[in-house]
């Protein structure tokens, strides 16, 4: 991994982004939490998603006081919907760290920003440059797809090595003189002319010059990714129990996937509509009427869920569970996506 022309990165990219950047909420100041909050909602999710997350999360827990002492249901709700939720329960740990430890005040060391609940070498150097100036990398994907075009690297991006090997690069081209827009530059770059899945625009990219991709021809099959490894499927039943206006939920545990989130009460493997029945009966619960049977699947990073949601109306709310209306639903239960959208479907029963 070498072009010894990066030295000039700063420079190209520094005035292309004052003139291109795009106008997002969290780019109007430089307070620490908005720029924490911001990449912690911004990975694994897209720009215009994250835009009224945002704003809504901004609203409801102003500061770092308010996210620490948020009750979990809340913070859920909030989330509900984002997705990889063990990013919000880390950020209220974050909270609760900078409470106690630091009284309140968001610290300003990298060392310290980095040992953070949720917050790795990528974070804390986005809230370190950008938040207090400090030359810092910050190398997500889009700072690995546009190094990788840069130096005609077909090293796999998705390895520890590349990532420090990156990081590296950049250590030794970092400016001192507003560092924090020269890490968004390289992120809004990467993220529009080079972004992902779509042939780079390198006639209007302003690092052409020095882009041993764009000159050697190699760029749009840069960058390389180790081949992914197969998603494990599982199949579950799905039951929407509904009694008088009432919905049946459970929380699921505080430990492993979608931990302490509310769900619709299901069972692992899939059943017939008669064992499903039979299942059901064994919980203590009793159906009346049979209203609907869907078909669903979602995707996790290593899980598929094939999901069978079955719909029924039963004789009183029994079984160890929680009734909600459905105002109830959409005000205090957070509902992972894997859920929600049998819920989404409540009209069509």
């Amino acid at each position: 991994m070498n072009n010894p022309s990066l030295s000039s990165l700063p420079g190209l990219l520094e005035p292309w982004y004052r003139e291109n950047r795009r106008d997002l909420p969290w780019r109007t100041d430089r307070e620490p939490y908005h720029i924490w909050l911001s990449e912690i909602m911004l990975q694994q999710t897209r720009v215009e998603a994250v835009k009224g997350y945002y704003a809504r999360f901004l609203d409801a827990l102003p500061n770092v006081a308010a996210l620490a002492a948020c009750d979990d249901d809340s913070l859920h709700k909030l989330w509900e919907g984002l997705g990889y939720y063990s990013r919000v329960r880390n950020l209220k740990k974050a909270a609760e760290v900078i409470q106690a430890t630091y009284g309140g005040v968001f610290p300003r060391e990298y060392r310290q920003v980095r040992a953070l609940p949720g917050i790795g070498d990528y974070t804390a150097g986005a809230i370190c440059s950008i938040a207090f100036g400090l030359p810092t990398p910050a190398v997500d994907g889009n700072v690995l797809r546009l190094l990788s075009r840069l130096t005609d690297d077909a090293t796999p991006i998705d390895t520890p090595a590349a990532k420090a090997a990156m990081r590296r690069l950049l250590e030794e081209i970092y400016p001192e003189s507003n560092p924090g827009d020269f890490t968004q530059a390289l992120m809004e770059l990467g993220a529009t002319l080079c972004g992902p899945n779509r042939k780079p625009a390198c006639e209007g990219c302003p690092c052409r010059e020095i882009c041993l991709g764009y000159q050697r021809g190699t760029a749009e099959a840069l960058p390389v990714k180790s081949p992914k490894k197969e998603r494990r499927q599982e199949d579950r039943t799905v039951f929407i129990l509904s009694c008088d206006g009432r919905y049946a939920l459970e929380k699921r545990p505080n430990r492993g996937l979608l931990a302490g989130l509310w769900q619709f009460p299901n069972i692992a493997g899939h059943y017939s509509t008669e064992e499903s029945l039979r299942q059901l009966e064994k919980l203590d619960v009793h159906p009346r009427q049979l209203l609907r049977e869907v078909k669903r699947k979602h995707i996790f990073t290593h899980i598929q869920w094939n999901m069978t949601g079955i719909y029924l109306e039963v004789s009183e709310p029994g079984g160890n569970f929680s009734w909600f209306t459905p105002e109830e639903i959409h005000t205090q239960a957070a509902l992972p996506t894997a859920f929600r959208q049998f819920w989404e479907e409540i009209d069509n029963v």
